[in-house]
């Protein structure tokens, strides 16, 4: 950035871990016994230790995806959930934005059983205006569940298919299979693996040969 647009470069870095909740240093020093050959000085922004409440109100975008990284007592995770959506409802962000915003909240702040049913009571509470914002986003998030959980279901699907064919040809062609291959062949996820599998199945000249390929693959 400094070289393409000879502009200074002002370095801040963002933490965003759980914990420690120890204040981070804000210098990389690399030095020996007789000088210091480099020193690098940074501001720090280290969410876990940022009050979400000193942000619930600026209507900005980054504020509304960081707070779910913020300090939150257990008991307050519902809350901050659905006041990050509620500012990212008022912001009335393009699509992509919107999606790539929330997406964040909902992936760093997933909520159990109990917080999930504390968190569509609060959504049930709010008023007329607002809910309609929030629900959009909720819908969204229910949506993509449920397509990305059927695409994997078919792909499961697919690779279960296969992993049966290769049972079935083993069967065929040596009677018994072994319960350990098919122990095995059910541990696989990949499917590249499993057609080949598929095809040696089909070719390999004994069941002994079958078990040593597939403990190497």
């Amino acid at each position: 950035m400094h070289d393409k647009y000879e502009l200074p470069v002002y370095p801040i870095v963002v933490f965003s871990f759980d914990s420690p909740r120890k204040l981070q240093a804000d210098v990389y020093r690399v030095e020996f016994p007789n000088k210091v050959v480099m020193e690098f000085r940074y501001d720090v922004i280290q969410l876990n230790r940022l009050n979400w409440r000193d942000f619930v109100k600026k209507p900005n975008p980054v504020a509304a995806a960081l707070m779910a990284k913020m300090n939150i007592a257990p008991s307050e995770r519902a809350r901050v959930k659905l006041e990050c959506l509620r500012l990212l409802a008022t912001l009335k962000l393009d699509l992509a934005r919107m999606k790539l915003i929330s997406g964040f909240v909902d992936r760093y702040l997933k909520l159990n059983t109990e917080e999930q049913e504390e968190f569509q009571a609060e959504v049930k509470a709010l008023a007329f205006e607002e809910t309609e914002g929030v629900m959009e986003i909720v819908t969204s998030w229910m949506e993509e569940g449920l397509l990305q959980g059927r695409q994997e279901g078919i792909e499961e699907g697919q690779m279960q298919a296969v992993r049966d064919d290769v049972i079935e040809i083993l069967s065929a062609r040596f009677k018994k299979v072994p319960a350990g291959v098919k122990r095995t062949l059910a541990a696989i996820e990949d499917r590249r693996q499993l057609k080949l599998l598929l095809r040696q199945a089909a070719t390999v000249p004994s069941l002994k040969e079958f078990q040593r390929r597939l403990t190497e693959s």
